[in-house]
């Protein structure tokens, strides 16, 4: 099949899937293909390096590994100090509170783009990423990602302290208003 048949029928295909709305679908399957690429190379370092790959991880270090993912995956995609790593694929909407902010996926026509920017600002589909790497990291270098994984897992626990904290100021607040 020629190029610009095989791009026809990419476009027909878009057409079909969302009539009226636009999906960057050669964005995903840019994205798909570099999310095989990583794992790929991770797979490959392992086998590389004779790392052994545990049968059953550990229930701790799943837990460690899902409350650290969940974390890096908020800090990455809704973190204001961290906006400068999204601001090429995304645009500042508003901020959303403790420290976090709401952006828009920039649509410059190009599909690439487009993808990255929803993957950067979506903490639900940056944490497949993050939990590939974690779990990389945990077979290649267990000590220190350990180590990160730990950090991120009591920022997280801090986190929702904080917020525990101010909601409870506030109900004190409002108790006073009452005397």
């Amino acid at each position: 099949m020629s190029d610009t048949g095989l791009r026809d029928k990419a476009a027909r295909l878009r057409r079909a899937y969302a009539p009226h709305e636009h999906r960057p679908l050669g964005g995903y399957l840019a994205a798909m293909g570099a999310y095989a690429g990583v794992t790929g190379a991770l797979a490959g370092l392992v086998k590389v390096t004779g790392r052994p790959v545990p049968e059953r991880p550990a229930p701790s270090d799943v837990v460690l590994l899902s409350i650290a993912t969940h974390k890096l995956s908020r800090l990455l995609s809704k973190d204001a100090v961290t906006s400068p790593l999204r601001a090429p694929f995304t645009r500042y909407d508003r901020p959303i509170g403790s420290g976090e902010v709401m952006e828009q996926v920039r649509d410059s026509g190009s599909p690439t783009r487009h993808a990255i920017g929803e993957l950067l600002s979506c903490p639900f589909c940056l944490a497949v990423w993050v939990a590939t790497g974690l779990t990389g990291g945990l077979v290649l270098a267990p000590r220190l990602t350990r180590l990160v994984a730990t950090a991120l897992t009591a920022v997280a626990a801090s986190d929702f302290l904080q917020m525990a904290y101010a909601t409870a100021q506030q109900a004190a607040e409002g108790g006073h208003d009452d005397d």
